[in-house]
């Protein structure tokens, strides 16, 4: 009598356990299962449990293989041109590592991915957090909006509802422009916030919410929803999660203190995992932060240091974390064979995601544009 009872139970958990678009491994796909139904709170108590006795250490050198490589095969040598592009926005100027002593390569940026019209639209380093867990590298991408256009790829799980003329996976057609792609944000009940596409509001949108606001024409910003963004008719979506990392080339006030009003109930600012995030900088290129090792203020650190003026968290967890560029062959494809991850798969789940049938989870693309805006 017990096992007919639980049978509807057995066979939902055994549906979840065969579904990749809930992660890689049968923890993770436990843990999405279980918030799926009503015992978030569990998880939350047991991720905070794992990782607040999972830290990372204290001082070290990072491996060799948590490197990233540029596509010769070499761990990157940073020495991009530093001239104004024409065409394009400024390349992006060498970052000031946090630890004393740097790591060969450490702040330079490289170029990555796909050429457009000539140029690199994406640029890539590494950078270590922060000068105390000097084994933890983190990623850092640099976007050129005047060659590249985001999209927004919704997916029946996250947001869910549709289905979306720009659902997940990655459609064929769009492989002969892509250049980049990385991941998108919470889950809608945990983001506190709202999510508006190709005219469809999924989620209500929230005042003061940060914001990732993409337009007609492909270029993005980020801010405050209803002060800093605000809904007009060139808006295409509003990706909303929590609130702003950094505000006007801050770190936000209160970030330290691990209020959870603010800044997700998922896991607190103070715990250490993998995060992502985006902001924008003053002249409009995007700038990504993904990797291990995270807390909110060494996220909210990581892209003020990499320029941007207003940045906010995407999606955590390395399950979720990813960012990666495409350098196709001379058929133009964007292909998994041709990708790179902007840190080795080890760390961050890889790429396979964006073109695979079963993620129906949300994702950002950068495509080559057919002109340079400007």
């Amino acid at each position: 009598m017990v096992l007919v009872l639980f049978l509807p139970v057995w066979i939902s958990l055994g549906g979840a356990l065969a579904n990749p678009s809930l992660g890689t491994t049968a923890s993770a796909r436990v843990a999405e299962w279980t918030r799926n139904h009503g015992a978030g709170g569990l998880v939350t108590w047991i991720e905070n449990l794992y990782y607040s006795h999972h830290a990372p250490p204290v001082g070290g050198k990072p491996p060799k293989n948590a490197l990233p490589k540029n596509p010769n095969g070499t761990v990157s040598s940073g020495k991009p041109s530093g001239r104004v592009l024409k065409g394009g926005l400024s390349v992006p100027t060498a970052l000031a590592p946090f630890p004393s002593t740097p790591l060969a390569g450490e702040g330079k940026w490289v170029p990555a991915g796909r050429l457009v019209h000539g140029l690199a639209g994406v640029y890539t380093t590494f950078m270590r957090p922060d000068a105390i867990h000097t084994s933890i590298v983190d990623g850092v991408a640099w976007m050129d909006t005047n060659l590249l256009s985001l999209r927004l790829y919704s997916g029946s799980y996250i947001p869910g509802g549709g289905p979306y003329k720009y659902n997940t996976p990655l459609p064929v057609a769009a492989e002969s422009s892509l250049a980049a792609a990385f991941n998108g944000g919470f889950r809608l009940g945990d983001s506190q916030a709202g999510y508006y596409t190709e005219g469809v509001t999924v989620r209500p949108l929230v005042q003061g919410a940060a914001s990732l606001v993409i337009y007609k024409n492909g270029t993005a910003t980020v801010g405050a929803w209803g002060t800093e963004v605000k809904m007009t008719s060139d808006v295409v979506v509003v990706r909303q999660e929590l609130r702003l990392l950094v505000d006007d080339g801050q770190t936000a006030q209160g970030l330290a203190s691990n209020e959870k009003a603010q800044w997700g109930n998922v896991l607190g600012n103070s715990i250490y995992v993998s995060r992502s995030g985006l902001g924008v900088t003053r002249d409009g290129a995007l700038i990504y932060v993904g990797g291990p090792g995270l807390d909110a203020v060494d996220l909210a650190r990581l892209l003020e240091r990499a320029g941007a003026v207003r940045a906010m968290e995407l999606d955590i967890n390395s399950e979720w974390v990813n960012f990666a560029t495409f350098d196709p062959g001379t058929d133009g494809l964007a292909t998994l064979v041709n990708s790179a991850d902007l840190l080795p798969a080890a760390d961050m789940s890889g790429a396979y995601r964006y073109f695979a049938s079963y993620w129906e989870r949300d994702f950002f693309t950068l495509s080559a544009r057919p002109q340079p805006l400007g």
